[in-house]
């Protein structure tokens, strides 16, 4: 059920829309989720070109797109994971490759964190490459997320960082030596599944590491560029133009200045 409520203007955030899922009898954070995509959703338009981003949240706008889909909309959607694709597929959303469609309209995609400069955190998915090479792809990419993602500084969430098979030990070294050098330290981690190293879509591993604050990221991210078993890094400086954020409160924007 949908409901308008009134405008507002805080701190750069635009309370857009109010959602009451009530009587679906959902989670609440299935709500939010499904809140944040609904309004992401107004912003893609007949024929565009999209990037089509994973993650529990990004499934969900998966959903509502195909419901458009199917009601005769028009979009061409490039997905960031063999998990999205086959999510896209099985709802009858038409897909491209960046191979055939290099340039992209819009990217809608979650995020693990989000600050106020719209610095994110991604790969909680194990997609960051892609996220990354389709969101820079894009004329404008959207972040849906629910509030518990908002922070002021990025960290609280576990930095993935993707890697080289080989050479695993050196990486852990360097990473851990660049981290110091930007005056932080924590764990590393090598994300487990099933008991088995994780391996993306892109065939690499993911190292998580708990640095915890991370008050400067470009320059966390420029370090982690200059490894070499670093394939990427899970940090999305300057690529998001405006983050949907669904809360109990209802709806907001933020837009990058």
């Amino acid at each position: 059920m949908l409901r308008r409520a009134r405008m507002l203007e805080a701190n750069r955030m635009t309370m857009r829309i109010r959602w009451d899922f009530g009587e679906l009898g959902m989670d609440e954070a299935r709500k939010l989720k499904i809140a944040a995509a609904a309004e992401a959703l107004t912003h893609v338009k007949d024929g565009m070109r999209l990037g089509i981003g994973t993650g529990s949240t990004a499934e969900e706008f998966v959903r509502l797109l195909a419901e458009k889909v199917s009601g005769g909309f028009k979009i061409i959607g490039v997905p960031t994971s063999e998990r999205t694709a086959k999510l896209c597929e099985e709802l009858g959303v038409p897909l491209t490759t960046l191979d055939e469609t290099p340039h992209l309209d819009l990217t809608v995609d979650g995020a693990d964190e989000v600050d106020t400069n719209l610095s994110l955190i991604k790969g909680g998915g194990g997609a960051l490459l892609r996220e990354k090479i389709v969101a820079a792809a894009s004329d404008a990419m959207i972040v849906i997320a629910d509030s518990s993602k908002v922070v002021e500084t990025l960290g609280r969430f576990p930095l993935p960082v993707e890697v080289n098979r080989f050479g695993l030990g050196a990486t852990f070294r360097a990473i851990e030596e660049a981290a110091a050098k930007c005056g932080l330290a924590g764990p590393l981690a090598l994300r487990l599944k099933d008991g088995s190293p994780f391996v993306t879509d892109g065939g690499h591993y993911i190292v998580d590491a708990s640095f915890g604050r991370i008050p400067d990221p470009k320059t966390l991210s420029d370090a982690l560029f200059a490894i070499p078993g670093v394939v990427e890094h899970g940090l999305f400086i300057g690529l998001a133009r405006a983050a949907v954020i669904a809360g109990n409160d209802g709806i907001r924007t933020m837009n990058r200045s």
